[in-house]
């Protein structure tokens, strides 16, 4: 019986562990609901589009629009890597 007691505790001690890596990941996801814009897009009178998540922008509207955003893909590694979050990077 106290071995079926300590498997059970420590069944869940790991369940309760798990559940905070998966709580803590899903709190560090932005909100993806109406309004949170990503990219602004701008084609006339001039042309860029920016980033608003890095502060990214480039005036190749054409490249980017092709499907071109590897630039836009290289600056969220870099602020990744440089450990800014997303809502850090707004506020700059």
């Amino acid at each position: 019986i106290a071995m079926k007691a300590l498997k059970s505790r420590l069944y869940q001690m790991e369940l309760d562990r798990r559940n905070a890596a998966i709580n803590e990941a899903h709190e560090a996801k932005g909100d993806a609901g109406w309004g949170n814009q990503i990219r602004s897009y701008v084609l006339q009178p001039y042309q860029m589009v920016k980033d608003l998540r890095t502060n990214y922008e480039t005036s190749d509207t054409k490249g980017v629009l092709d499907g071109d955003l590897d630039a836009f893909m290289a600056a969220t590694l870099a602020q990744d890597v440089a450990g800014k979050s997303r809502a850090e990077a707004q506020g700059d």
